[in-house]
């Protein structure tokens, strides 16, 4: 009887071919355990913003929108280039791989430096986490999430150089499907965290 690897799809006795999820299963784990995590801070800084709608709603309007927005559209451009990636190597285009992945790597980059960007404009204003209670769920959030954008383009450097020695091929993805997997998650969080923060009225 057929079986169905975490390296390769093998076609089962009917020729037809299963599904499965990209990577490991224990990465699937962890993405939900960080899923929780965070779903649970969502909602401790919704709770908090109930208790003081009229401070949460000035600082809201301090932030720098228009950083926010650039911020997501660089995230949505490097999930899309590491996408296309894996899409190359599920079709045997390991020669579009390296740019690709670098793609994600220098929208990783881009994401940091824009997030220094708006820290240092905060802190040149005095201001800091102990500010009020929305400045310490905004650093803490964004902060939280900033570790993992360069967790992620880590990883995303590393299957860069190992993409240029072609390393990977449409029967050796598992690693960067897990890569890949974990990079759509930190995008996705921050599809959440720049309306919860940047774009919601609190009152």
């Amino acid at each position: 009887m057929s079986t169905i690897s975490n390296v390769e799809v093998v076609n089962t006795d009917q020729g037809v071919t299963p599904r499965r999820l990209p990577g490991v299963d224990g990465v699937w784990v962890a993405i939900g355990a960080d899923s929780v995590i965070f779903a649970i801070l969502f909602g401790s800084f919704m709770q908090a913003r109930l208790h003081n709608p009229a401070v949460f709603e000035a600082s809201r309007h301090t932030l720098n929108m228009n950083l926010g927005g650039v911020d997501t559209l660089i995230l949505l451009t490097s999930s899309w280039s590491v996408a296309l990636a894996i899409q190359a190597l599920k079709r045997g285009l390991v020669d579009r791989v390296p740019r690709y992945l670098l793609g994600g790597v220098l929208t990783g980059l881009m994401f940091m430096m824009s997030k220094s960007v708006e820290y240092f404009e905060k802190f040149a204003q005095g201001i800091r986490p102990a500010t009020n209670d929305f400045y310490m769920w905004y650093f803490t959030l964004t902060g939280i999430h900033l570790l993992h954008v360069v967790f992620g383009t880590s990883l995303l450097t590393y299957l860069w150089v190992r993409a240029r020695r072609r390393a990977y091929s449409c029967s050796r993805r598992v690693v960067p499907e897990c890569v890949a997997s974990y990079w759509h998650l930190v995008d996705l969080l921050w599809i959440v965290i720049f309306p919860l923060l940047y774009l919601q009225r609190a009152v």
